[in-house]
């Protein structure tokens, strides 16, 4: 077992191209969101493990020693493909949770439980640890921050119960894993995501390992070798919305109109293929005329999530404002609200986006000035995290 903090961070995500669309087997472009999630590690010896989740308001411990004795065979040895409904409810028990609480706290408190006891089984006795999250995503917002909690979570306590090694290496910042090594946290990541979601699609935490851009069509996973990192702005409506809803609706039209949405979907379909190649082209070198064909996929990839009724007078108006500051948007995930990207160019005058988050934040938006093709989990070095890291991650 480590004997010191470990420091580990992992991005959220943001869909390209290719939201509902990937539905109907389409290609979805899913890349890392530079805000990112923090997880802060320390192992002691007080007999006791602690979970800290600031942003929602969660602090629970348990007595090591009363989990030691929980009959955990249900949990099964490394198989981590056998997680099921059955095991949820059994979990909830060991929380002393009601059965039918489905809250984000109730649920990360379970992802927490079901990753500690079955990665530390392996432990000749359960580690006594504290972990902190503190995370610069907002939730519920289609933006992949359960998957990136249970990334973090998997890559610290495997680093910690030592099966697999720390990559920081003296005098670094910041460290990876090798591929190897992602793999396994992945895999753990993907089983925290189904105790929070059920049935994930698995691409939330395949972004949050690997980082970079992904691309994603009928259950296959693959990444965009070297794509470039975009500056962007992250909006959100703050417009709630139901996904299943949104996704039900695009179906019901497809089946009334197949004629007219059924070409729609392949189109957008094509717009992901061209932003892929584009992609491709730019890890060499970035021109402007690859700005600006983005901008024109970003464009026509807009106008038909409108015409599949995923759209909204507010991410409407996000687009007419940034339209207006000569900047391009379209909404990300389920649409109905929620959240829309905008790209910034690499020539856009520090007071021209100024001017343009004034605008947004006018009309009532959350406002980020962030990236896209960030780096995945990495283990830190507590000096190289911002102060205002250090601070959330202090904040309980």
């Amino acid at each position: 077992m480590l004997s010191e903090a470990l420091l580990v961070s992992a991005p959220g995500k943001v869909i390209l191209h290719g939201e509902h669309a990937v539905v109907h087997g389409k290609v979805a472009l899913a890349v890392a969101l530079n805000l990112r999630t923090f997880l802060r590690l320390q192992p002691h010896s007080n007999g006791r493990v602690g979970l800290n989740l600031p942003n929602i308001g969660v602090r629970r411990a348990w007595d090591v020693a009363s989990l030691q004795l929980l009959d955990t065979s249900f949990l099964g040895h490394g198989d981590s493909a056998a997680l099921t409904a059955k095991h949820v409810e059994k979990l909830k028990e060991v929380a002393g949770f009601p059965k039918d609480c489905v809250d984000p706290e109730h649920l990360a408190v379970l992802a927490f439980l079901y990753l500690y006891l079955s990665i530390c089984q392996s432990q000749r006795a359960l580690p006594s640890l504290d972990i902190t999250v503190w995370s610069e995503l907002p939730t519920g917002a289609g933006l992949g921050s359960s998957a990136a909690y249970s990334v973090c979570l998997a890559a610290a306590l495997l680093t910690a119960c030592e099966e697999i090694p720390n990559p920081l290496k003296d005098g670094e910042a910041a460290g990876r894993w090798t591929e190897e090594n992602l793999e396994l946290i992945n895999k753990w990541a993907f089983q925290g995501e189904r105790v929070i979601h059920g049935n994930p699609s698995g691409v939330d935490n395949a972004v949050s390992t690997w980082g970079g851009a992904l691309r994603y069509q009928q259950g296959k996973i693959s990444s965009l070798k070297r794509p470039p990192v975009l500056k962007i702005l992250l909006i959100n409506t703050k417009v709630p919305r139901s996904t299943k809803v949104l996704v039900a609706n695009v179906r019901s039209r497809l089946l009334k109109f197949p004629e007219i949405v059924a070409p729609l979907l392949t189109s957008i379909d094509a717009i992901s293929l061209e932003c892929e190649r584009v992609l491709g082209e730019m890890a060499a070198a970035p021109t402007p005329e690859h700005y600006l064909t983005l901008e024109e996929l970003i464009d026509m990839n807009q106008h038909h999530l409108n015409a599949l009724g995923v759209g909204h007078a507010l991410l409407d108006q996000l687009c007419q404002v940034t339209t207006a500051h000569g900047l391009h948007s379209k909404l990300t995930g389920a649409g109905g609200g929620g959240c829309g990207i905008t790209l910034l160019r690499p020539d856009v005058e520090r007071p021209e986006v100024e001017a343009t988050k004034r605008a947004l934040s006018g009309c009532g938006f959350d406002c980020w000035e962030t990236s896209v093709g960030a780096p995945g989990v990495s283990v830190h070095t507590a000096a190289s995290l911002d102060a205002s890291v250090q601070q959330g991650l202090d904040s309980l």
